[in-house]
């Protein structure tokens, strides 16, 4: 008989009970096997010190190398960091949430490596627990890490309070680590990322686009410079996008089905909510209307030589200087939007 409580929790469709359950557990100092899209690891409450003395007791791990955290954006990360370099943000921008793993300059001295993970459960419980957590993988250290939750418990059964079982990782090896405590970027590990796909990324330019929700002007305005970019082979930009009051969700339908007309499927696109860390890490900004450029502003005045209005950059003089937002309109709206932005991403992806 197991001496662990074990759960199962969807990866997809997670059930809120069964993740305040193991939060709880986590908030409270207990310690709980949970799933990412790397490896299986043991989450303990990082500001907790009994409970991340007890981590290191039963992963056996020398108390003078320390465990990651895994946070739930950037500003968690950004709280635990005595700094963050503007080439950070880069990475952040491309790689977060995702198997990415930065060692920065601890807040409280020393180093610390910092994650967001890209798994659906993970996420969840951090921001149910309301606290960065410790998690090294779920092994005795010099083992193999577990990419099932039975195999974390080959080590660990009785010794945690609870297993949060989500199927098998989606990946299945350990991030990728990058150290930028000393200035410069230095691959420490090169894992579920190559240390070519991180160097391309810190060298290449990053076009945001900005809307509301992030749920169909900025999710065109990808989608389609993505696609000219592909068509064309043009290397070196990186693109983004995000809304400056994005909720959880997707790409409206609407806007799946303007775009996939024109074969675009957003159909795994979420929403993102805009960060200064975005902002800092951009190199062009391109907001659809006048209110998102002032917010972006307000955020960070520095990045006044990197914000332009969509139209505006595209040099589109024609009518108001502003996309507006089709929700809430009919499929011919969002096609009359959707020409708008494509008429204005052709010409900026001759610019850039």
């Amino acid at each position: 008989m197991s001496g662990t409580k074990t759960v199962f929790i969807d990866a997809i469709d997670p059930h809120p009970r069964a993740l305040e359950e193991a939060a709880s557990l986590i908030a409270s100092g207990g310690l709980v096997i949970i799933p990412t899209e790397t490896v299986y690891g043991i989450a303990a409450n990082f500001f907790d010190p009994a409970a991340v003395r007890k981590l290191y007791k039963i992963k056996k791990r020398p108390a003078d190398k320390p465990f990651s955290v895994l946070v739930s954006g950037i500003t968690q990360a950004e709280h635990l960091a005595s700094e963050v370099p503007l080439r950070a943000y880069k990475l952040i921008s491309r790689f977060w949430p995702g198997p990415l793993t930065l060692v920065l300059k601890g807040a409280g001295g020393g180093t610390i490596g910092v994650r967001m993970p890209d798994h659906r459960v993970a996420l969840a419980l951090l921001e149910y627990a309301g606290v960065p957590v410790a998690c090294p993988s779920a092994n005795l250290s010099g083992d193999k890490p577990p990419v099932k939750c039975k195999e974390a418990l080959f080590d660990f059964d009785g010794l945690v309070e609870m297993a949060v079982d989500s199927g098998p990782c989606r990946i299945g090896r350990e991030s990728s680590v990058v150290d930028f405590s000393g200035g410069e970027a230095r691959v420490l590990r090169e894992s579920a990322l190559s240390e070519t796909e991180i160097m391309l990324a810190l060298k290449n330019k990053i076009v945001l686009f900005v809307c509301t929700g992030n749920s169909c002007r900025s999710v065109m305005a990808e989608a389609f410079l993505k696609k000219l970019l592909q068509e064309k082979k043009h290397d070196g930009v990186d693109v983004l996008s995000a809304g400056i009051s994005a909720v959880a969700g997707g790409a409206t339908q609407a806007t799946r089905d303007v775009l996939a007309e024109e074969g675009m499927d957003v159909f795994g696109h979420k929403a993102r909510r805009l960060t200064a860390g975005m902002i800092k890490a951009a190199d062009i900004i391109l907001p659809m209307e006048r209110l998102h450029e002032e917010k972006i502003l307000d955020m960070e005045p520095e990045a006044k030589n990197r914000v332009f209005l969509l139209k505006e950059f595209a040099g589109i003089g024609e009518g108001t200087a502003d996309i507006f937002d089709p929700i809430g309109g009919n499929l011919d709206l969002y096609k009359k939007t959707f020409s708008q932005i494509k008429e204005a991403v052709v010409k900026v992806e001759g610019l850039i």
